[in-house]
């Protein structure tokens, strides 16, 4: 039995929990050939992303070459992943003679996108997830890459169904959804016309005491606010076991390209959840709308038989997460719009 703090007193212990690596992923590290890039690094996921493969190669005793790649719009951002032990090259993945000038190296992790705001810039967001992806494929073709992508791919199922599967026909609601399935149509383009191996991480959703679903249900109920109802039910899965996940998930990469639901195992009431963080944070929900028969759902059954399940409880994350805005610590500020059922985020 794992044993778990019951909070996190700081950012630094909270991201040594995230970047922590099991012993399966110190013997990835160590069976891995070639060094790693991360290609949009600065976001919610990249660093402890990239740490949690540090220190597998660390205690791996593996010496590799981890490289991060971003524009960081933010120096301190750019320091703190430095200071990681991470290498960092600077600049707009968008600017093609940039990309071009990036090393070759073995194993890519693409990571960099557009969701939030995507309504208002489109033609970036098709940019972002889209025209960039193609560009990756083709400059990496002699690589072995690992791309994000969502479970906004898949339409809404109905509640009872377990969640979509990878072999189910995509159909994206929303110009986000649509340009994430030509990320990865991109990657599965560039994967049959090179050979390139390439695993597609469908994601949805990753979470942590400073941003996710668990964190939006959270606010609202903390504020008295209306908790909206209508997407009724979500999957989570801890940031750290996902980000474990996607690093053992180079040694599944193929050509044809494989794609991976990444989720939690648990059909998760929104309304339920809302109880238990009122039940923490000493405050009565309050409820707008009603419960779909559908909701956006991933079935993780293929990821979990290569892996094995999530490691770290629900009701565990649900706790850590309370106890972090009971004490009203640092938020990302960046709402997941789960409950949006139209796409447009």
């Amino acid at each position: 039995m794992r044993k778990y703090p019951d909070k996190f007193e700081t950012e630094d212990a909270l991201e040594e929990q995230m970047s922590r690596p099991g012993k399966e992923v110190v013997e990835w590290a160590r069976r891995l050939d070639g060094d790693i890039i991360f290609l949009g690094i600065a976001g919610k996921i990249g660093p402890s992303l990239a740490h949690m493969a540090r220190r597998a190669c660390d205690e791996a005793g593996v010496k590799r070459r981890i490289i991060g790649v971003s524009r960081f719009s933010n120096a301190e951002e750019k320091k703190h992943i430095e200071e990681l032990g991470i290498e960092t090259i600077q600049g707009d993945l968008l600017d093609t003679a940039f990309l071009k000038s990036l090393p070759q190296v073995k194993n890519v992790f693409f990571l960099a996108g557009m969701k939030f705001g995507a309504e208002d810039n489109l033609s970036l967001t098709w940019g972002m997830n889209t025209f960039l992806p193609g560009l990756v494929a083709e400059h990496f073709k002699d690589s072995r890459i690992v791309a994000y992508s969502t479970g906004c791919i898949y339409p809404l199922v109905p509640v009872e169904s377990g969640g979509s599967v990878e072999t189910d026909r995509p159909e994206p609601a929303g110009e986000y959804a649509q340009s994430c399935l030509g990320r990865e149509r991109m990657f599965e383009y560039g994967s049959k016309k090179y050979g390139t191996p390439v695993t597609i991480i469908r994601l949805n959703y990753a979470v942590e005491p400073r941003y996710g679903v668990l964190v939006d249900i959270a606010t609202k109920v903390k504020n008295q606010q209306p908790v909206d109802l209508a997407m009724g039910y979500f999957n989570i899965i801890w940031q750290g076991d996902a980000n474990a996940m996607v690093l053992r998930s180079t040694e599944h990469a193929q050509s044809p390209a494989l794609a991976l639901n990444i989720t939690g195992e648990e059909t998760l009431s929104v309304r339920a959840v809302a109880r238990q963080f009122g039940e923490l944070l000493d405050v009565e929900p309050v409820f707008s709308g009603k419960e779909a028969p559908t909701a956006l759902l991933s079935n993780p059954a293929k990821a979990s038989a290569l892996f094995g399940p999530a490691t770290v409880p629900v009701e565990k994350i649900i706790q850590w997460t309370a106890a972090w805005m009971k004490e009203d610590k640092k938020l990302l500020g960046k709402p997941t719009h789960f409950e949006v059922r139209d796409g447009k985020y």
